[in-house]
C-alpha cells in the first residue's frame, strides 16, 4: 500500500532527524575513543563562546588554549581542582550521589539559589561535547557521555582533559594558558597557592578574576589550600 503525500512529507523530516541524531551519537562515540589518547584541540564550549562573540559583534574575543599533558601540569594544580570541585573524584564512577541528593534537597527549599552537584567527570563531558546552560536535555546527554568517558578513560585522563578545557577567564581555556596569562609561568611550575587561586575562580571564571582576586576568591583560595593539605598528594595515586 502506497503512502499518502502527507505521510511522505511528515516522514521525511523524521528520517533526517534520525540520521542527524545517529551522526551526533557516532561523533560523540568517536570523540570519546579518539580523545582517550590524542590531545583535545578545542571544546564545544570554546566553539560556543567564540561563535557567540562573533554573532554579537565582539570580534576582539579569541578563545585561547594550549594543550599540555599531565606530566606538564603541576600536581598541586591537579590536587587543587579535586579539593575544590570534587573530592570523591578518585573513587566515584562519574556521579556523586550524596552531592546530587543534597543539591536536589537544597534546590527544592531555595529555588532562587540553585546549587549544582556536577563531578569533574560531568563537567569534562559538558565542556568537551555539549553547551552551557541548564536543561534536562543537556543533563541527560551529559550523564550518558559521563558514563562513556568513565568506561573508556582513566581518571588521570579525565582530569587531564578537564584541566585543558576548563575556562579560567575571558577567552582563557586550559591551565597552561591560565598559568602563562596570570602568573607568567608554565602550568608545570605552579605553586600550591597559585593552583588554589586558579581553582578558586572555576565556579564562575568570568565574574571571579585570578589576576584581580576579590575577598571572596582569596577566602576560597585559603579554604582550598586547607583542603589540599588534608587530602594530601596520595589522592593522586591512581
Amino acid at each position: 500500500m502506497k503512502k499518502s503525500a502527507p505521510s511522505k512529507m511528515m516522514g521525511r523530516p523524521l528520517f533526517w532527524l534520525k540520521r542527524c541524531v545517529k551522526a551526533v551519537l557516532l561523533m560523540w562515540g568517536a570523540g570519546i575513543i579518539i580523545f582517550a589518547f590524542l590531545p583535545v584541540p578545542f571544546s564545544a564550549v570554546m566553539v560556543e563562546k567564540q561563535l557567540g562573540a562573533w554573532l554579537t559583534g565582539n570580534f576582539s574575543y579569541v578563545a585561547h588554549q594550549t594543550w599540555v599533558s599531565m606530566d606538564d601540569i603541576s600536581p598541586h594544580m591537579a590536587l587543587a581542582v579535586i579539593a575544590s570541585e570534587d573530592q570523591k573524584f578518585p573513587n566515584h564512577w562519574g556521579f556523586d550521589m550524596n552531592a546530587i541528593a543534597s543539591a536536589f534537597s537544597h534546590n527544592e527549599r531555595k529555588p532562587n539559589r540553585i546549587r549544582g552537584a556536577s563531578t569533574i567527570s560531568q563537567q569534562t563531558a559538558k565542556n568537551l561535547f555539549l553547551w552551557n546552560g541548564r536543561s534536562w536535555l543537556r543533563k541527560g546527554l551529559e550523564a550518558g557521555l559521563t558514563v562513556g568517558m568513565e568506561l573508556a578513560w582513566t581518571k588521570r585522563r579525565i582530569l587531564t582533559v578537564y584541566l585543558n578545557v576548563a575556562e579560567f577567564g575571558e577567552g582563557v581555556f586550559g591551565v597552561e594558558e591560565a598559568a602563562q596569562r596570570y602568573f607568567g609561568k608554565s602550568a608545570k611550575n605552579l605553586t600550591p597557592s597559585e593552583s588554589a587561586r586558579l581553582a578558586a575562580v572555576l565556579p564562575n571564571p568570568i565574574r571571579f578574576k585570578a589576576n584581580k582576586p576579590s575577598g571572596y576568591v582569596i577566602q576560597r583560595q585559603n579554604w582550598i589550600l586547607r583542603q589540599m593539605r588534608q587530602l594530601g598528594m596520595g589522592t593522586l595515586d591512581w
